[in-house]
């Protein structure tokens, strides 16, 4: 198999619901949970890169990214970037 190296910035969230910390990132649509925001961090760097070795070994890399969003410029890929990230206090009638 092919060796592929990869290195990007990646925008990421750390959430914390009720006792637990959720990492995501919108450029993957990933997430994972910890008890804390140190283990929140960890599975957060082990599903991604669990996410690339399954995309390369598949040979879905391009595809997978690109359908993402990701753009690839000469043998470099660059995620979306997070504009904003803002609270909104919303009304809505049920």
């Amino acid at each position: 198999m092919k060796k592929v190296n990869l290195q990007f910035n990646l925008p990421v969230m750390i959430l914390k619901e009720k006792k637990r910390f959720v990492a995501y990132t919108p450029a993957l649509d990933l997430s994972t949970s910890g008890s804390s925001y140190e283990q929140a961090k960890k599975r957060f760097e082990e599903i991604v890169h669990i996410f690339f070795d399954e995309i390369i070994k598949n040979d879905t890399l391009e595809q997978v990214l690109g359908d993402l969003g990701w753009v690839k410029t000469q043998r470099q890929w660059r995620s979306p970037v997070v504009i904003s990230q803002e609270t909104e206090t919303l009304k809505v009638a049920v």
